[in-house]
C-alpha cells in the first residue's frame, strides 16, 4: 500500500528511480546544467542538494557517504575539489530550475536545472536604486533650496565682477583701434595722391606722343609718294604740231 509516501515515484520502481536520480546527479555535477522534465528536476533537487552540503566538509567520511549516492569517483572529485570551493559561501539553494516550455508529442513540461554559481548571466551585479522616504525627501528639498540660494548669491558677485571688467576691456580695445585707423589714414592718403599725379603725367605724355606720331607718319608717306611719281611733260596740241613741223 502507498500510505504516507508523498514523494514522486516518477512511474518507476524504487531501484529504477534511484538509478535515474544517480545518473542525473552525476551529469549535473560534471556538466553544471542539464535539460529534463519538471517532475524529474524537482526530484533531483531534493536528491543532490544534501550531497552538495556534505561536500563542504572535505573528509574521508563525507566522501564515503556521498559515494553511496553517486557511485562515480570522477564526479566525487569534481564535487569536493571544484564545486565545493565555488559554493562554499552559499548556505542553501545550490540549484535553479528554469522552465523551457512543453515537449512535442506527450506535451510534458520541460525545464533546465543548473548550479546557481555557474550561471554568469544571472550573477551580474545590478545597481538597485534606494526608495526615498517622505521624511528624507523634505530634508533634501530644504537642503536643495539652501544650496540654490547660496549658488545665486555666489553668481551675483561674479556677474558684477564680469560687468566691471567688460567696460575696461572694451575701452582698451577701442583706443588702439582708433589709433591704428588714424595712422593708416595718412598713409593711405599719401599713397592715393602719389599714384594719381603719376597717372596724370603718364597720360599727358602718351597723348602728346600719339599726336606727334601720326603727323610725322603722314609727312613721311607724302614724301615717299612724291618721290615715287615721275614728272610727265604737259602735252599741248599746238606744241605737238610745231614739233612735227620742225622735223
Amino acid at each position: 500500500m502507498r500510505h504516507g509516501k508523498k514523494f514522486n515515484h516518477l512511474g518507476r520502481k524504487p531501484a529504477h528511480r534511484k538509478a535515474v536520480l544517480m545518473n542525473m546527479a552525476n551529469s549535473l555535477i560534471t556538466n553544471k546544467r542539464i535539460s529534463t522534465t519538471l517532475a524529474k528536476a524537482k526530484a533531483l533537487q531534493k536528491y543532490i542538494e544534501p550531497l552538495i552540503t556534505r561536500s563542504k566538509t572535505d573528509s574521508t567520511h563525507s566522501r564515503r557517504m556521498v559515494f553511496r549516492y553517486l557511485r562515480d569517483k570522477y564526479s566525487i572529485t569534481t564535487l569536493f575539489n571544484e564545486v565545493a570551493n565555488k559554493i562554499g559561501e552559499r548556505k542553501g539553494g545550490y540549484t535553479r530550475i528554469l522552465k523551457t516550455g512543453f515537449r512535442a508529442g506527450d506535451n510534458a513540461e520541460m525545464c533546465m536545472i543548473e548550479l546557481v554559481d555557474y550561471n554568469d548571466i544571472y550573477n551580474q551585479t545590478t545597481t538597485t536604486k534606494k526608495k526615498r522616504s517622505r521624511r528624507g525627501s523634505k530634508k533634501k528639498s530644504e537642503g536643495n533650496a539652501e544650496a540654490k540660494a547660496t549658488e545665486t548669491k555666489t553668481e551675483a558677485p561674479k556677474a558684477e565682477v564680469k560687468e566691471a571688467k567688460a567696460p575696461k576691456s572694451e575701452a582698451k580695445k577701442e583706443a588702439p583701434k582708433t589709433e591704428k585707423k588714424e595712422a593708416k589714414a595718412p598713409k593711405a592718403e599719401t599713397k592715393t595722391e602719389a599714384p594719381k599725379a603719376e597717372v596724370k603725367e603718364a597720360k599727358a605724355l602718351k597723348a602728346e606722343a600719339k599726336k606727334e606720331a601720326p603727323k610725322a607718319e603722314k609727312k613721311d608717306v607724302k614724301a615717299s609718294k612724291a618721290e615715287a611719281k615721275p614728272k610727265e611733260p604737259k602735252k599741248d596740241e599746238k606744241g605737238g604740231e610745231s614739233a612735227e613741223k620742225a622735223e
